[in-house]
C-alpha cells in the first residue's frame, strides 16, 4: 500500500492524542483506514491505562467552570500522580472539558457506577418490579427486564457512563484511558459539585389576574 500521508497521520493524532509515531503505526496495521486505526489505538490506550488504574493519584487540579448566563456552575477535582502532569495543557484541557461534560449532565450525581449507594439501587429494583408493564410477565422474563432497566438508570447517573460531549463515540471513561495513555500517568476524578441557580428554593405561584384585581382594587 502507499505511504501513509503527514496530513492524515496528523489528522488522527488530533483526533486521539496519541502520539505521532503510534499514529503512523496504527494507520498502517489498518491500511490506512482512519476509523479503525482509533480503534487501534483507543485499544492499546485501554491497555495500558488500566496497568496505570492501581497506582495513587493525589496531585491533580480543582477547577471552576460557569456556564454562560451563570446559572450553572460546576466544581470539580481530578486527580493525577505527579505536579509535573497537573501542570500539563493536555491535563488541564482535561479538567476543564470534564468540568463542561458536568454542566451539560443534569442528570449525573456520582463519579461512577460503584458509588451508587446500594439502597437505591434496592430501592429502584422495588419500583421496577412493581410496575403495571411487568406485571403479566413470567418470573424470569420481568428479573431480565428489572435488571435491564437499573442498568440503564444507574448509568444514566454515572458521569464515567456518559457520551464525551466533544465525540459522542466515545464515553467520558475513554476520554480519561485515553488521556491516560497519552500522558503516563493515572487519572481518577474524584469528586464533583454541580450547582444550579435557584434549584431547591420553593418559588411562589401566583395568579396574575389576582394580582391585577389587587392593584386595581377590582375583582378578578
Amino acid at each position: 500500500m502507499a505511504d501513509i500521508s503527514a496530513k492524515v497521520v496528523k489528522e488522527l493524532r488530533e483526533k486521539t492524542g496519541a502520539g505521532m509515531m503510534d499514529c503512523k503505526k496504527a494507520l498502517k496495521e489498518n491500511g490506512g483506514d482512519m476509523a479503525k486505526a482509533m480503534e487501534w489505538l483507543r485499544q492499546k490506550g485501554i491497555a495500558s491505562a488500566d496497568k496505570k488504574a492501581g497506582r495513587v493519584a493525589a496531585e491533580g487540579l480543582v477547577d471552576s467552570y460557569i456556564h454562560t448566563g451563570g446559572r450553572i456552575g460546576v466544581l470539580v477535582e481530578v486527580n493525577c500522580e505527579t505536579d509535573f502532569v497537573a501542570r500539563r495543557e493536555e491535563f488541564q484541557s482535561l479538567v476543564r472539558n470534564i468540568a463542561m461534560q458536568i454542566a451539560a449532565c443534569p442528570n449525573v450525581e456520582y463519579v461512577s457506577v460503584e458509588d451508587i449507594p446500594a439502597e437505591f439501587t434496592e430501592n429502584e429494583k422495588k419500583i421496577e418490579m412493581g410496575r403495571e408493564d411487568l406485571a403479566n410477565k413470567p418470573e424470569n422474563i420481568r428479573e431480565k427486564i428489572v435488571v435491564g432497566r437499573i442498568e440503564k438508570r444507574l448509568k444514566e447517573l454515572s458521569l464515567l457512563d456518559q457520551p464525551y460531549i466533544k465525540d459522542q463515540n466515545i464515553t467520558v471513561a475513554e476520554l480519561i484511558k485515553q488521556t491516560i495513555a497519552q500522558l503516563g500517568e493515572n487519572i481518577k476524578i474524584r469528586r464533583f459539585v454541580r450547582f444550579v441557580l435557584g434549584e431547591g428554593i420553593e418559588k411562589e405561584e401566583s395568579n396574575f389576574a389576582d394580582e391585577v384585581a389587587a392593584q386595581t382594587g377590582g375583582k378578578a
